[in-house]
This record gives C-alpha cells, sequence and structure tokens, in this order.
C-alpha cells in the first residue's frame, strides 16, 4: 500500500464500496475527503463514525485544487459530474475504483474472484478461513462477513483477495472492473446474463468474461465450476502456459437437521446450505489450495463460516416458520436461493417475495430471463416499486407480462409497499417459509418489524 500520505477526494463517497475504501484510506493515514449527492444508511453511518460524511449533500468543485494527489470516481458519478470536470481541469490523477486498488496492489499476488453468481460468498469464506486460520492478508469484498468489520483492507501484506465485478469501472472507464485488477489467480463461479443496462446481449455480457479468462498470465491460474455451461466453455479454452483447474459441488449429506462436508469417511458439520453453496465451498476450497491451506485447515475453519451479510439470512425462526431474506436479484441467484430453501424444509410451503429493483430487472427486453426462477415456491409474489420506475423514467411493467415472463400465472404481483405487508399479514404460516429478495429495501420495508409482527399472529 502507498505509504506517503496523500490527500486523495472521493467522488460519490457514498457507495457500499467506495466509503470503505475511503475509511482504508483514512486509517492509514491519509488525508481523505469526499461527496456525493445522496447517502443512505449504513454508509451513512459508517461515514458519521469515522468523521468522513460530507457537510452537505451535492457536489462542490470548489472543493478541489492542485494540493490533491488522487482522485477517486465512484461508479454512479456521471461524465458531466461537476467534481470530475473540475478535477480534469486542474490535471489531477483520477481513478476508478478497480484502477486505484491494483495501483495499491502491485506488489502483491492478486486472487479475482469473478462470477454473475457465488462470487461475494466464495469470497467470504476464503477471507474468513485466512482470518481463522491468521494468515496476513489484505482483500476487497462485497458483503460483511462475520468477524471483518470493513470490506476493504489495505496493507502491506504480500497478498489480496478481490471479488471482481463485471459491471463497468466509471463514468471514464467503460472496462469491466474484475478486468482491471490484473489477476494472478482468477476464479469464474459461474455465468448468467446480468446488467442488461449496460450489456444489451447476452453475447456481449458473455465476452467480458472471455476478457477476463484471456487476461490470466503465462504461469497463473484459472479456477472455473464445471456445471455451469458457460463457465466451462470459456475456461477450457487452450491458454499458453496457463493452468485451468475445474471445481464441482463439494460431497454433502444431511443428517439429523445437520448439513456435513464429506471427505471420505470424515464429515464436517458446516452452518450454510444450498446446492449453489456446495459449488462455492469447492471454488473457494481450491482457491485456498493454490495458496498454502490444507484440507484439514479449510474444513476446520469453513465449520465456522455463517455466510456473507444479506445471503440466505435467517432473519426469524419459530416452530414450523422461517423467515429469510437473501440479495437475490439476478435470474440465476433468484433461481438458487429459492431451490436451496425449498432443499432445506420440502415439507414446508414456500413463499417467495422478490423486489424488482436493478435496471436490468425492470427491463422489459430483460424480463423474460426469470422464466421459472422462482418455480420452486409454493406462492410467488413480485414487488416493483412505481415511484422507482418514474424516477428512473422507465416503461411501466404490466401484471400481465410480468407474469408471462416469470411463467407464474398465479404470481401475486405488488407496486404499494403498504398492500404488500398487508398481503404477508394476513396469511396463515403455519409449516410455511418466507423468502424475501432483493437489492433494495422493498421501498422501504421494515424487515425485523415485519418478521415480529408475522410471528407474533
Amino acid at each position: 500500500m502507498q505509504s506517503k500520505k496523500q490527500k486523495i477526494h472521493f467522488i460519490a463517497i457514498g457507495g457500499s464500496v467506495m466509503h470503505n475504501l475511503a475509511i482504508a484510506l483514512k486509517q492509514a493515514g491519509h488525508e481523505v475527503s469526499g461527496s456525493d449527492d445522496e447517502i443512505f444508511d449504513p454508509s451513512r453511518a459508517t461515514l458519521i463514525k469515522h468523521g468522513l460524511l460530507p457537510e452537505k449533500e451535492g457536489w462542490w468543485p470548489e472543493k478541489l485544487d492542485q494540493s490533491f494527489d488522487a482522485v477517486i470516481l465512484g461508479m454512479h458519478a456521471k461524465k458531466d459530474n461537476p467534481e470530475l470536470i473540475k478535477a480534469q481541469e486542474l490535471s489531477l490523477r483520477i481513478f476508478s475504483f478497480p484502477e486505484y486498488i491494483y495501483e495499491q496492489s502491485k506488489n502483491k499476488q492478486r486472487i479475482v474472484i469473478a462470477g454473475s453468481h457465488g462470487k461475494t460468498t466464495i469470497t467470504a469464506m476464503i477471507v474468513h478461513v485466512l482470518n481463522f486460520l491468521k494468515h496476513k492478508f489484505d482483500y476487497v469484498i462485497g458483503a460483511k462477513v462475520n468477524g471483518v468489520e470493513y470490506t476493504v483492507k489495505l496493507s502491506d501484506a504480500p497478498i489480496i483477495i478481490i471479488e471482481g465485478d463485471e459491471y463497468l469501472s466509471s463514468a471514464l472507464d467503460p472496462t469491466p472492473k474484475f478486468v482491471r485488477y490484473q489477476h494472478h489467480l482468477g476464479l469464474i463461479s459461474g455465468i448468467s446474463w446480468d446488467h442488461a443496462n449496460v450489456f444489451p446481449t447476452e453475447e456481449e455480457y458473455v465476452k467480458q468474461f472471455d476478457l477476463f479468462a484471456d487476461q490470466t498470465p503465462k504461469g497463473g491460474i484459472l479456477i472455473y465450476c464445471e456445471q455451469d455451461s458457460m463457465a466451462l466453455i470459456i475456461s477450457k479454452k487452450e491458454r499458453a502456459d496457463v493452468l485451468a483447474i475445474p471445481y464441482r459441488s463439494h460431497p454433502h449429506v444431511y443428517e439429523k437437521s445437520q448439513f456435513f462436508l464429506t471427505n471420505g469417511k470424515e464429515k464436517y458439520p458446516i452452518k450454510i446450505f444450498g446446492s449453489h453453496n456446495y459449488q462455492n465451498i469447492s471454488g473457494a476450497k481450491e482457491v485456498l489450495k493454490k495458496i498454502g491451506v490444507t484440507d484439514d485447515q479449510f474444513f476446520a475453519a469453513i465449520s465456522s463460516f455463517e455466510g456473507a451479510s444479506g445471503r440466505l439470512q435467517k432473519i426469524k425462526e419459530v416452530d414450523g416458520f422461517s423467515f429469510y431474506k437473501d440479495f437475490a436479484h439476478a435470474p440465476s441467484k433468484v433461481k438458487a436461493t429459492v431451490k436451496a430453501l425449498k432443499e432445506i424444509h420440502p415439507t414446508r410451503d414456500l413463499v417467495a417475495c422478490l423486489e424488482l429493483h436493478t435496471l436490468s430487472s425492470l427491463s422489459k427486453n430483460f424480463l423474460p430471463q426469470y422464466k421459472d426462477s422462482m418455480k420452486s415456491a409454493q406462492v410467488q409474489i413480485i414487488y416493483v416499486n412505481s415511484e422507482k420506475m418514474k424516477l428512473k423514467k422507465l416503461e411501466p411493467l404490466e401484471d400481465t407480462e410480468i407474469r408471462k415472463s416469470f411463467a407464474a400465472p398465479a404470481a401475486h404481483i405488488f407496486n404499494d409497499q403498504q398492500k404488500l405487508q398487508e398481503f404477508l399479514l394476513q396469511q396463515s404460516w403455519k409449516n410455511k417459509n418466507l423468502l424475501m429478495m432483493s437489492s433494495g429495501n422493498f421501498g422501504g420495508l421494515n424487515i425485523t418489524q415485519l418478521a415480529e409482527k408475522i410471528n407474533s399472529i
């Protein structure tokens, strides 16, 4: 990490990973400032705690002068951002988030975890195991992990574990973020079309992962899930002096309400479940093996892994009823999450509620990708925030086209958060599970309060 103390400004400091980088740099002794046009919790509360919350929301180009060593440009800042324009006029060094992370890890072994789904969990597993074993390492991860206070760590460690997103680096740089990290060891967990607002066709989206795989250097390693057809096709392509390593779901059993990983005759208890997570476990294990973690060490550590925050997170459980929330929003993630929860309680009816929140999910052209993604649920609910649609100037989605796209003629469609909540509170929850899935917040719905109200019925 840069040892010389610098003066650094963040444009769009409120982003989930941006504010964590700002905190990491301040803790390293750098002078850090930032701006944003809107900042929500938990970013807001964390920035307040560290004295980094801007005095006022908005863009303030007058903050910038020649004294700044670097400007870090967040993803949602546009090309016409007044602070960006001022930084360009001053010829300041402007970095996207991934460019800056690369700059700080040039002399480290860079391990990048990529994939349309599973990358956060795999990265979290690796971080958990290395922490358990008290290894020295840095990381960038997209979600909270138990025992890890912040999601970015930069130090003089010899290795960095990075969750690699395929989304564009910044308004100035259309390169996928995971390409900017220039990995030595890369992993592809699976590929399923997402970010349709940026990659309008599946072919264009898949091409980004091909670029990532092709970037694996001579002597480098590419690990991939062979149970994902697209990851298999891309990763098996001949690349000079690249070691390609496949993985598949780790063997497991379910006995007496407990899940176990198996290794020969040995069984190891785990706290997570779902076929997608058995793939994630194998992927993490292969990566860790390449940096010196033995099987015995891995199994000892993974038993205490509880999952990344917001991924199949149990909110409440009483006799005959469980309430989970999940970050799932893309079709492949929704399908895997619904299937996993149905598998753990096959005799209970599953009520699955999905918020269409991302630009992709709210696009009429992309919506058919959700076909059958919720078919494992006995009751399917889809929530669309009509106010968000208006703000983004999107064409309204008709209930009939949503049901048709999901191949779910009996799906319940809501665009009013209050009516959604009333519907859920009116249900009988005996021998049922509820799953709420969104990368948003269901129009401000308080999940904790909802869980308390349901369980008091």
